[in-house]
């Protein structure tokens, strides 16, 4: 009933799903914005990546055009200034970057003059980087200059110099050879540099810069829009923007971090399908000891590695193309809720000892199941479209700190089955004499809790900690992190709930008269050549054997 309640919720967003797509060649459309800061995007660049801005339209309101002429509007591209920790939203809460006059951080900043019809550009710290203005106007200037020095037809007049009072024929591509360079200049010797700002007939503003990264500049940078009209107390300008972001790096479009990812996911992939694979051989040959949750958990493997696979394919079109191809994104989509689901779900199950316990779920663990699989299922399709928004979005960093809490709530709901089976197992090894058995299976399943402990705080906490501290270029080893301690988990747990004819711990005994005479006896070297006596019904001594 669950998994069909999963299935359908899956086709109900698959429509959604269809329609997101995700790229490194980014557009943003904002409209009656009222935030004096919308951090639009985050990038890793190694040695000669590139930053494109275009700044398609920028409505200002009118009516306060006097005003915007005292507050300071436009970009900031800030270097993290260790590793991925970024150090402007402090800042930006008590003062506008855009108003700096010194700073230790690497940062560049482009100040919109609305009057003047300009962009200043101003940079801090040891940059190297290299910035060119909007290409496409100043290849339309030399054109239209290289059409004004090219004689009239039928003309056999040809442009000329004088050197030294003769004058030299100088062929017409030869004009302007200098302008026909795009403006350039080192980003650390730019304070004071000035780019054009186009106004259109809409009074929207426009303009392009293009920033070509040196060895001292690679690192990982925040791009953000500042509007300090809106940092004072009270006062809410909205305003529009429309902005189209393109980022590369030497070998694609993937951020530094990003880079590996392709090869990781489709590695991590082959490990799970090679442990799902022996899973699988290993229930076809002790069938009679396999209950449903055993190839509930072989798929899982076999999802999980479906997912890897598809996930690795999107990260390779993105990096190769800018953006993800539909087809191959939608089936990652697919397998990482199915995926997600099914994870929840055999956690759960083996957490309230199904099958390895009992055959029945009481109403609680019914509850749990009610509450935790579709909360899980919604939070795996938030996080989906949170990755598919732009992070300039309004909602993106609540709906994201959000997600990732309920994402906790579940994994830590799914704790409550263990400890009630824990629980239920200790009171049953008092009460019904079956304590060998209850023993065994106790310690099986405080296994259990410890293993969900470890792997929550591994993918969940360690993870995160590792990816903002170690360099920019590292960042992957979080996924690897994720990846290695899903796998240790899956085998860990499969090892621990395997077939029970394998499976010491799941053992079930023979003869139920023994183990009720039987005394619970700890391994000891001190136990060593004490035997126990067995009597059969009629009190005669049957056998004796050794206690250990």
């Amino acid at each position: 009933m669950i998994l069909h309640r999963v299935f359908n919720l899956t086709l109900l967003v698959f429509a959604v799903l269809v329609s997101l797509s995700n790229a490194r060649i980014h557009g943003l459309v904002l409209k009656n914005e009222t935030r004096f800061v919308v951090h639009l995007n985050t990038f890793g660049y190694f040695a000669n990546g590139t930053l494109e801005v275009r700044l398609k339209s920028l409505y200002l309101p009118q009516e306060k055009k006097s005003d915007y002429a005292n507050y300071a509007v436009g970009f900031s591209l800030s270097r993290a200034r260790v590793n991925g920790v970024f150090s402007y939203p402090a800042e930006n809460m008590d003062r506008c970057t855009l108003s700096k006059t010194k700073s230790d951080d690497n940062l560049i900043l482009f100040i919109i003059d609305t009057r003047n019809l300009s962009v200043h550009v101003t940079s801090f710290g040891k940059l190297d980087a290299i910035l060119k203005s909007d290409l496409k106007k100043e290849e339309k200037q030399v054109r239209k200059r290289r059409e004004d020095t090219d004689p009239k037809p039928g003309s056999d007049q040809s442009p000329s110099k004088s050197v030294g009072g003769d004058k030299v024929n100088k062929k017409p591509e030869e004009v302007d050879e200098k302008s026909k360079m795009p403006v350039a200049s080192q980003v650390n010797s730019l304070n004071g540099m000035t780019l054009a700002l186009n106004k259109k007939e809409d009074y929207s503003y426009n303009f392009t810069f293009h920033i070509t990264m040196g060895d001292l500049s690679q690192g990982l940078y925040s791009l953000a829009f500042h509007n300090c009209y809106n940092m004072r107390p009270g006062i809410l300008s909205p305003y529009s923007i429309s902005v189209e972001i393109e980022e590369k790096n030497p070998a694609g479009f993937l951020s530094a971090a990003e880079i590996p990812l392709p090869r990781l996911y489709i590695c991590m992939a082959a490990m799970f399908l090679s442990a799902a694979i022996i899973w699988t051989c290993a229930l076809l040959k002790d069938r009679y000891s396999v209950f449903k949750i055993h190839w509930l958990m072989a798929a899982l493997a076999y999802t999980k590695a479906l997912s890897l696979v598809f996930h690795s394919i999107n990260y390779h079109f993105i990096n190769t193309e800018g953006h993800p191809i539909e087809g191959w994104a939608v089936m990652y989509y697919i397998t990482h809720l199915l995926k997600g689901a099914l994870l929840f779900i055999t956690l759960a199950l083996i957490g309230t000892g199904f099958a390895f316990v009992k055959y029945i779920l009481s109403d609680k663990e019914k509850k749990i199941f009610m509450i935790v699989i579709p909360l899980q299922v919604l939070a795996n399709v938030a996080y989906i479209i949170i990755e598919e928004t732009e992070e300039g979005a309004s909602e993106y960093t609540l709906w994201r700190e959000v997600l990732f809490l309920v994402d906790l709530l579940c994994c830590g709901a799914i704790l409550f089955p263990v400890v009630w089976s824990i629980r239920h197992l200790q009171e049953a090894s008092n009460t019904d004499g079956k304590a060998a058995m209850n023993l065994a299976k106790l310690k099986l399943f405080r296994h259990y809790y410890v293993m969900i402990v470890c792997y929550i705080y591994f993918t969940r906490i360690i993870a995160i900690l590792l990816k903002m501290t170690v360099p920019f270029q590292w960042q992957w080893c979080q996924e690897f992190l994720i990846e290695v301690s899903t796998l240790v988990f899956f085998v860990l747990t499969g090892f621990k709930f395997r077939p029970a004819s394998n499976n010491p711990y799941l053992q079930l005994p023979q003869d139920e008269e023994d183990v009720e005479m039987d005394e619970v006896v700890t391994e000891s070297g001190a136990l060593e050549g004490i035997s126990k006596v067995k009597k059969t019904s009629n009190g005669r001594e049957r056998q004796r054997e050794p206690a250990l």
